[in-house]
């Protein structure tokens, strides 16, 4: 299917393209000048800083030491930090920068009503992928909008868009790709709509961002992979409990480490092969059991299970 017939489709259509076999989008410039994707169709292990534990009480030198010794190739800080900490945290770890998180996006989401806050949203966009830039990332993680009783899903469909078209230009021009999330905001739910809402963008810098274990929740990972295919940029890991969900209450899922989910890891690992993609899987586990050390939670509780969840993937056909 072209790309230009995929966007006539109505949501008929796109039902049927589906059944027929979703047509991945194919990024050839992001891919290109991408030097983080791993040559030997493999994956690298990182780690999203934000989820470090008792953060408050390391630097980032010491942060960034802690996950390399862990054994962590990369790590994924938020926007807005002192880039020269930064900076000198990467160059004494020794580790590798390949994604950047919008540190704005819930608090001044680019769909709001007030245009002040969609303007700081947006400068908060742009501080991302400055600070992308400056750290070598090829990426940075942006929560579209937020859909709530005051903004309606149709309005935060287009004012979203109609933001991000507004900074494709300096994505290209720093060569930085914007990637969407699908997170729990009440937005873009489905893989269909998902792959259409990127394509509308029409730019190699405009992505996805596959969370793997919000997923699990309302569907099922390893079909979004398969539909959204060359479309996903950068790849979240941590686990989701549906048993735990619904004895103790939704946000409780999370309460679990790698392995003890519901992900379906060997398929998952199944499907992202299959699509082709290689590089960072970066984890954002939010569960810290108590009375363990960080090192000895980011080397056995995370690190080692990553080992386990990517042998599916070298094994995968």
């Amino acid at each position: 299917m072209k790309r230009k017939d995929f966007l006539k489709l109505g949501t008929a259509g796109l039902a049927g393209a589906a059944l027929g076999g979703f047509a991945p989008y194919k990024p050839e410039v992001a891919d290109k000048r991408n030097p983080l994707r791993s040559d030997n169709a493999g994956l690298k292990k990182g780690f999203m800083l934000q989820t470090f534990p008792s953060r408050e009480n390391y630097s980032l030198a010491e942060q960034f030491g802690m996950l390399k010794a862990a054994g962590f190739a990369g790590v994924e800080p938020e926007s807005g930090l002192n880039r020269d900490e930064v900076l000198e945290a990467k160059q004494q770890s020794g580790l590798e920068i390949p994604s950047v998180v919008v540190s704005t996006h819930w608090s001044y989401p680019l769909s709001d009503n007030d245009p002040a806050i969609r303007e700081t949203g947006v400068n908060g966009v742009i501080t991302a992928l400055h600070d992308a830039k400056a750290y070598g990332a090829t990426t940075i993680l942006l929560v579209p909008g937020i859909v709530n009783a005051d903004v309606p899903y149709d309005t935060v469909y287009r004012r979203s868009q109609e933001q991000i078209r507004s900074l494709l230009p300096l994505a290209e021009e720093l060569g930085i790709t914007i990637a969407i999330e699908n997170v729990w905001n009440r937005f873009l739910l489905s893989p269909l709509e998902a792959a259409r809402y990127v394509d509308e963008l029409d730019s190699p810098y405009a992505r996805w961002y596959l969370d793997i274990g919000n997923l699990i929740n309302y569907g099922y990972p390893e079909q979004w992979i398969r539909i959204l295919g060359s479309r996903i940029a950068m790849i979240h890991i941590k686990e989701f409990s549906r048993q735990l969900r619904d004895d103790n209450g939704l946000w409780h899922g999370f309460r679990v480490n790698l392995l003890e989910g519901d992900n379906n890891w060997p398929e998952i690992m199944k499907a992202l092969k299959e699509t082709g993609y290689s590089g960072y899987a970066i984890a954002e586990p939010p569960y810290k059991e108590e009375g363990v050390s960080p090192e000895k939670w980011l080397k056995e509780h995370v690190s080692d299970r990553m080992d386990r969840i990517f042998e599916h993937y070298r094994l995968a056909d």
